[in-house]
């Protein structure tokens, strides 16, 4: 019996480099909203480092990195238990994950449809993981190759994985399908029983190699695709893709922002509260999140910035002094010895 192979790897649906290591923000954003309503504090998953600003997660294009992925994962399994990744799957209704949801419809046959939503998984997780599909006579099997993730996160990832593709597959060809077996790589084998109720089968096994499905005679099924919106949809995906970037880190954002506001002749908190679309009540309470206070983030932007004037610009210290909302160049002057033990000129030199 001959078997078919389909290694597909982030490459396969030209994907941008950039993207590798990183998550998609919406998919973070379900994550998250998991995360809170199973009681966990905003200002536990506020204080994950890379920082994400929450106000992102709803855009499609923004990327995510994947540790603070894994981070959030971690929480959601310690509130939930065995089956969390399942728990999260059932509330991924269909359409929660856009455009790759019907992308399981985007082709004739279900074999068809499932090798373009891994080819273009990327749109709902991190495209260096490697997922594959095998067609060996009347099995069919999906598959996820362990990768980089931390031990406490690799199972509730595992569960979700399989368990979200079982649900999209059986949307689109309107079937309840049962797999013949499934495997996990993760040993965690007490988590079995809210999984036996999630994929319909006993047969599940642990420790093993990969995490996978393997379904009888069930890639020939019918999906009813439209032969003209098929195309659209993977051209859609590819679209997103190719135009996503990096979501900034929120300290990054703040800092940003604050150099704005220091440029503008407005430094203070309430002024940079109010271009972040915050109340400063709300921007206080991120910062102490962080771990640190506007006075810090405003002396760390004054720094900053103060080096890449000096040396950069060959304004004069009053200018200088001025861009970074000091009323004059002698509070300039005391910032950089405090900073640094030199004068002004000394600084400038070493700077040179």
């Amino acid at each position: 019996m001959s078997e078919r192979t389909e290694m597909l790897s982030p490459r396969d649906a030209r994907l941008p480099s950039a993207i590798g290591g990183t998550n998609p923000a919406r998919t973070a954003g379900l994550l998250r909203g998991m995360a809170l309503t199973l009681g966990v504090p905003p200002a536990e998953l506020d204080a994950i480092l890379p920082s994400v600003d929450p106000d992102v997660l709803d855009d499609d294009r923004l990327r995510i990195p994947t540790e603070w992925v894994w981070r959030v994962w971690e929480l959601i399994d310690d509130r939930a238990g065995p089956g969390s990744g399942a728990l999260v799957a059932r509330a991924a209704e269909f359409g929660e994950l856009h455009v790759w949801d019907y992308l399981f419809a985007s082709a004739p046959t279900l074999a068809e449809s499932v090798r373009v939503a891994i080819a273009l998984r990327a749109v709902v997780t991190d495209p260096d993981v490697e997922w594959s599909i095998h067609e060996d006579g009347r099995l069919l099997t999906v598959r996820r190759t362990p990768g980089r993730e931390p031990a406490a996160a690799l199972a509730p990832v595992e569960e979700f994985t399989l368990a979200i593709l079982l649900r999209r597959m059986r949307a689109a060809v309107r079937q309840p399908l049962v797999p013949v077996r499934i495997t996990f790589s993760h040993g965690a084998s007490h988590r079995r029983k809210p999984l036996v109720d999630e994929f319909g089968t006993g047969c599940i096994d642990f420790g093993e190699p990969h995490a996978e499905m393997t379904f009888l005679d069930a890639g020939a099924l019918p999906t009813n695709a439209d032969p003209y919106l098929g195309p659209m949809l993977r051209d859609h995906a590819e679209l997103v893709l190719a135009s996503s970037r990096s979501a900034p880190d929120w300290r990054e954002t703040l800092r940003g922002t604050i150099a704005a506001a220091l440029r503008d002749g407005e430094p203070g908190l309430e002024a940079t509260a109010r271009r972040l679309a915050l109340s400063p009540r709300t921007l206080q309470r991120r910062l102490q999140e962080l771990g640190t206070s506007w006075r810090q983030e405003v002396e760390s932007v004054r720094h900053a910035n103060a080096i890449r004037l000096i040396r950069d610009s060959g304004l004069p210290v009053q200018s200088v002094a001025a861009r970074l909302g000091y009323t004059d160049a002698r509070t300039l002057r005391r910032a950089i010895r405090r900073w640094t033990g030199d004068s002004t000129v000394e600084f400038r030199r070493r700077l040179a």
